[in-house]
């Protein structure tokens, strides 16, 4: 009997000292005028992909490719979150965001702000061979209830320059270093836009303090790579987006958030085999909510700064 209580107290003060977060890692897809020609722009689809959101309730999540209207629609349709970030333009509004949203009723903003993914990362700028500007926004946040601080990182890197995604991956981990600190609770998401055998992916992953959530944990659901190109019908074993946690964290599951909806169209009616005769449907176009998948990952963190 003693036994079973000194057992039960030990699990009690194991579970009072972590706590577990439902992150995520969303990359939108800008608000192309060319996306509408395919029933893909934004307006068509920025509800449904709210809706994913609403529905997986992340505690806190990394958006990219965020444009200052969609950041507004975002807002306007999630309204528990806040968040992190500015424009890579100009450090304002103009260009796309990598913004930090967060539950403004769950946790407390400690800190804040945006960097550049280049060799002047402390001002507007273009690094290296990079074809745009890109930056990493970053929160340190404290639980309500748990008191548990974290740092979430969320950034875009290049999509084009070779250099500027291996030094920029290089920047980002430097910066997480010096400024949380090897044996912090960490979360870097975002659109890495590097597959996981290259070797920007191996700079976050070798760096001592990092590890892949999608390789720690032992409950997956990723039955496809992350990016899509508006298709679902297209399948790949590479992912592109990544959510990186600090080393000392569990992570318990993680997920490719495979989700699709249909094109609202009346469409010709399609027939139910094995069905009663008043259940009927339609054939419709199936779509994607963005060209790329979200990600999820359930993380527990010890109570530490």
């Amino acid at each position: 009997m003693k036994r079973t209580i000194i057992a039960l107290c030990a699990t009690i003060i194991a579970l009072s000292a972590s706590a577990q977060f439902n992150f995520g890692s969303v990359n939108i897809r800008c608000s192309g005028k060319g996306d509408y020609k395919k029933n893909n722009g934004w307006d068509q689809r920025r509800d449904e992909l709210c809706e994913i959101i609403r529905f997986e309730a992340f505690d806190v999540f990394g958006a990219q490719e965020v444009r200052h209207t969609q950041l507004k629609d975002m807002l306007e349709r999630l309204p528990e979150y806040d968040y992190i970030g500015v424009g890579r333009d100009d450090g304002k509004e103009k260009g796309e965001y990598s913004p930090v949203f967060y539950r403004r009723d769950q946790f407390q903003k400690l800190d804040g702000g945006t960097f550049w993914l280049s060799e002047t990362p402390d001002q507007v700028s273009k690094g290296w061979d990079g074809q745009c500007r890109r930056v990493c926004s970053w929160g340190k946040f404290k639980d309500k209830k748990s008191k548990t601080i974290f740092w979430f990182f969320n950034m875009h890197m290049d999509h084009r320059g070779k250099v500027a995604r291996a030094e920029g991956a290089k920047l980002v981990v430097e910066r997480v270093r010096q400024m949380a600190g090897a044996n912090a609770n960490i979360v870097i998401t975002g659109d890495y836009n590097v597959t996981q055998s290259s070797v920007p992916y191996m700079t976050f992953r070798d760096c001592g303090f990092l590890k892949d959530s999608y390789e720690a944990a032992p409950i997956r659901l990723a039955h496809t790579g992350t990016f899509n190109s508006f298709n679902p019908n297209n399948w790949s074993t590479r992912r592109i987006d990544h959510i990186f946690v600090s080393k000392g964290a569990k992570v318990e599951r993680f997920g490719i958030l495979t989700y699709h909806y249909w094109l609202e169209q009346q469409g010709e009616d399609s027939e139910l085999q094995h069905a009663p005769k008043e259940i009927r449907a339609e054939k419709r176009e199936l779509k994607c909510p963005s060209d790329h998948y979200p990600l999820q990952a359930f993380v527990t963190f010890k109570k530490k700064k």
